[in-house]
């Protein structure tokens, strides 16, 4: 896990979150540009869990590895569900679907550091 990694994904996250927010205020429904930034974040996620991968294959585990993985499996999960979600939805609260799921990514990425760095003891 690296912090530069955790703290672009967290930005990404805020910003597809005010874009999803803007988008309800607004009225309109979700664009290419919600869709964008939905697809940086999960590139960003996925980078991170291949790191946290290749760390692990080297021997440096999470003191709770189970509770890690499955943080690890449901923050990629999240954006994507989120799109799917705020897709399909026809009114205006596409926006604030995407928002909360950028949002509990974003959260959900510092939590990943915090299991990380736990030491055990």
């Amino acid at each position: 896990m690296t912090l530069v990694l955790v703290v672009a994904a967290t930005v990404v996250a805020g910003v597809v979150t005010l874009l999803g927010l803007a988008s309800t205020v607004a009225g309109r429904r979700i664009g290419l540009l919600h869709l964008a930034g939905a697809g940086v974040l999960e590139a960003l996620l996925v980078v991170q869990a291949v790191v946290a991968g290749i760390a692990m294959a080297g021997g440096d585990a999470p003191a709770d590895t189970p509770t890690f993985l499955s943080y690890l499996f449901g923050v990629l999960l999240i954006p994507v569900a989120g799109v799917l979600w705020a897709r399909s939805e026809p009114t205006r609260w596409a926006g604030t679907i995407l928002a909360v799921a950028s949002a509990a990514a974003g959260v959900m990425v510092w939590r990943l550091l915090q299991l990380w760095e736990a030491t055990g003891a």
